[in-house]
């Protein structure tokens, strides 16, 4: 009798987290992610067609929204692979319906943080110097290094917990339908289930976890050292490696939470992405919100009291000049209301939760535009004798409409990736529930 009810609970839960086709909305959510692409894709035509001149870059700002975009889903990538590892080696039992989330946010990130980068060029066929002339002094080649590295070792995490739900959903060829079936054949194929692979597999998932935490810190210091490794006032910091981390940490949980709040909704996940989730999720982004603050402070704090010369315009452009108002909107928006409102018990719940992850996003997205932009618009020697147009910097629809692009696309990886994966992982509830069911 026993058996028989466990049984019928396993499969209500196979059931529940099997992959659903997209209703209605979902086919007009992949519709509008797909136009935005196709939109930027028709931008970044022109852009090939003639040149970097469609974009507002000039010699004052050569760095633009692009590199904002860039530091961006670096930042998001880092935190989903790290939670991911964090929660398996520390053996977090209430992370297991998180895990996969982040860790599709984090390959659908690491992958347009690549692209954006290709587009940032202008001539894409030039990428091929890299590998062919490679200079290892330059942060540039480390960048690279690193994240290739991370983006394999993503999918690997991703890939290797899958190998179990994909034999379930073998199993249930009518309602993947024989497209996905024959998918998931070549995905799994050689997965028997058997003792030794599930050794052989956990074995593997420990040592992909271990390996990527310091890939996942190396990826982000990195990227810190291409803006760290100058002379210009506000980049010229040896805070901008803990710095950046602090930061990607905050909003790769934002992200999460956000991810988290939508499929809940969406898929009918309640019972098993519970408000504990959000209560714990909410004190992990209190935690990351305050280390946040600290390395602010400790960023402009230092500089603005010696106040030298070179650094005196770029501070005050950005605490009470042009720049201050989107300063002020990414540091109230981005940190200090998600601090006031989740240190309270209601802040934490689902919807809350899910108005501070957007907050949280959206301030971090601005703040990565003000590391780049009012420090080009401060250089150490100030040029003389250009147009008044290059002391401004404002992207041109072309930029706006990549970038828009670019995270649009991130949208639709991790959408389309839940559609053909199970969002929580199938075998590991299973696991969990039977050890519960026994205890």
């Amino acid at each position: 009798m026993e058996n028989s009810i466990s049984i019928a609970n396993d499969e209500k839960i196979i059931q529940d987290l099997l992959p659903e086709k997209f209703n209605t909305t979902g086919k007009v959510w992949v519709g509008i992610l797909t136009a935005i692409c196709l939109v930027g894709a028709y931008a970044y035509y022109r852009q090939l067609r003639y040149g970097l001149i469609v974009t507002n870059m000039r010699d004052y700002v050569s760095w633009g929204i692009y590199i904002s975009n860039f530091v961006f889903f670096v930042a998001i990538s880092l935190v989903g692979s790290l939670i991911t590892a964090v929660f398996r080696l520390a053996g977090v039992k209430w992370g297991t319906p998180l895990t996969r989330i982040a860790e599709m946010i984090a390959v659908a990130a690491i992958i347009f943080a690549s692209i954006i980068i290709i587009v940032d060029m202008g001539s894409p066929e030039r990428f091929y110097n890299l590998f062919i002339h490679p200079r290892i002094q330059s942060p540039i080649m480390w960048d690279v290094i690193v994240i290739t590295t991370y983006f394999f070792i993503s999918i690997l995490l991703l890939y290797y917990p899958l190998l179990p739900d994909i034999k379930i959903m073998l199993r249930f060829k009518e309602k993947s339908g024989p497209r996905l079936y024959k998918f998931y054949s070549f995905l799994g194929s050689f997965w028997k289930g058997s003792h030794k692979q599930y050794l052989l597999s956990k074995k593997a998932i420990n040592v992909l976890c271990i390996a990527i935490i310091p890939v996942a810190f190396t990826i982000h210091t990195v990227t810190s050292w291409l803006f760290a490794t100058t002379y210009r006032p506000g980049w010229d910091s040896t805070n901008f490696g803990a710095y950046f981390i602090a930061g990607a940490f905050l909003v790769g949980a934002g992200s999460v939470v956000v991810a988290m709040y939508i499929l809940r909704k969406c898929n009918h996940l309640e019972k098993y992405i519970t408000e504990d989730h959000f209560d714990k999720m909410g004190r992990v982004l209190v935690l990351l919100s305050l280390l946040y603050l600290y390395f602010n402070v400790n960023e402009f704090l230092t500089p603005f009291f010696k106040m030298k010369e070179s650094e005196a315009g770029y501070l005050k452009d950005l605490l009470t000049g042009s720049f201050a108002p989107m300063f002020w909107f990414a540091i109230f928006t981005g940190i200090i209301l998600p601090i006031i409102v989740l240190l309270f018990k209601k802040g934490r719940r689902p919807l809350p939760m899910f108005i501070v992850g957007i907050m949280v996003v959206v301030g971090a997205w601005f703040k990565r535009y003000l590391i780049v932009t009012p420090t080009l618009l401060h250089p150490f020697l100030p040029m003389h004798d250009v147009p008044a147009t290059y002391r401004h910097y404002f992207p041109s629809w072309e930029e706006w409409a990549i970038s828009f692009g670019s995270l649009a696309g991130v949208m639709l990886i991790v959408t389309v990736l839940c559609r053909i994966f199970p969002i929580i992982p199938i075998q590991e509830t299973l696991t969990e529930h039977h050890h519960e069911t026994v205890a």
